[in-house]
C-alpha cells in the first residue's frame, strides 16, 4: 500500500502515476494526500507530474515489498522536487495508547526540535528525516516546533487528538520564510495512517 502526499510547499497540484496508471480522480493541492493505494509488490514506476500537464518532474522504480505501507512525500521546492519514501509501520497499539512520528519536509528550515506537550521532546530533527514511531498515552495535545536549540516556538498545532489504536505521522510543511506571494508558512498537520 503507497499513500503519497505534495508536501512541496511551491508546487501546483499533481497528478500522481504508478506504472502508469493515474491515481487520483483530480489534482493533489499542498499539503493534501492519497488515501492508501494498493499497488503489486516489486518494482513499480512512480511519476509526479503537475496536475495535467504529462510531464514527470519525479520518474523512478521504487521497490516495494509484499505486505508493507509506504508513505512517499514530494519535499524541496518544486524546481527541485524529490521523494521521500519513508516505511509504515501500522501495528496496532496496546490498549489506551496511540503511535506516532515526527516528519521534518520543510525546505527552508534548519534543524527542528519538535515536542507534543506534555509528552516527548524530538531534537534536532533535519530536513528530509523522519523519526521512528513511539508510543503515547492516547488524549488530546499540543506539538510544538522550535528551531534546534532555541525556546522560540515558531509552529504549533493545538487539539492533536490522537486516537486509542491509532497510527499517525505528524508532519512539519511549509516555509520559514516563504517566497513572496506564497501563503505556506510553516506549519503542522496531522495524517492518520489508515
Amino acid at each position: 500500500k503507497v499513500k503519497v502526499i505534495n508536501a512541496c510547499p511551491d508546487a501546483p497540484a499533481v497528478d500522481i502515476l504508478i506504472d502508469g496508471i493515474k491515481q487520483n480522480p483530480s489534482g493533489i493541492k499542498f499539503p493534501e494526500f492519497t488515501n492508501y493505494i494498493n499497488v503489486d509488490p516489486g518494482s513499480r514506476n512512480l511519476k509526479v507530474s503537475a496536475e495535467g500537464s504529462g510531464t514527470p518532474v519525479i520518474d523512478g522504480n521504487v521497490s516495494l515489498e509484499k505486505g508493507k505501507s509506504y508513505s512517499v512525500f514530494t519535499v524541496n521546492v518544486f524546481t527541485k522536487v524529490e521523494p521521500l519514501i519513508l516505511l509504515d509501520d501500522l501495528a496496532k497499539p496496546s490498549p489506551g495508547k496511540s503511535r506516532f512520528r515526527f516528519v521534518h519536509v520543510s525546505p527552508d528550515a534548519p534543524p527542528l526540535d519538535v515536542s507534543i506537550k506534555g509528552g516527548p521532546t524530538y531534537p534536532g530533527i533535519t530536513f528530509k528525516s523522519a523519526t521512528g514511531f513511539s508510543l503515547i498515552d492516547s488524549g488530546t495535545y499540543l506539538v510544538e516546533v522550535r528551531i534546534a536549540g532555541t525556546t522560540p516556538v515558531v509552529a504549533s498545532l493545538p487539539g492533536v487528538n490522537l486516537t486509542e489504536g491509532k497510527n499517525y505521522t505528524v508532519f512539519i510543511k511549509g516555509f520559514v520564510n516563504p517566497p513572496a506571494g506564497n501563503p505556506n508558512v510553516l506549519g503542522v498537520q496531522v495524517i492518520v495512517q489508515e
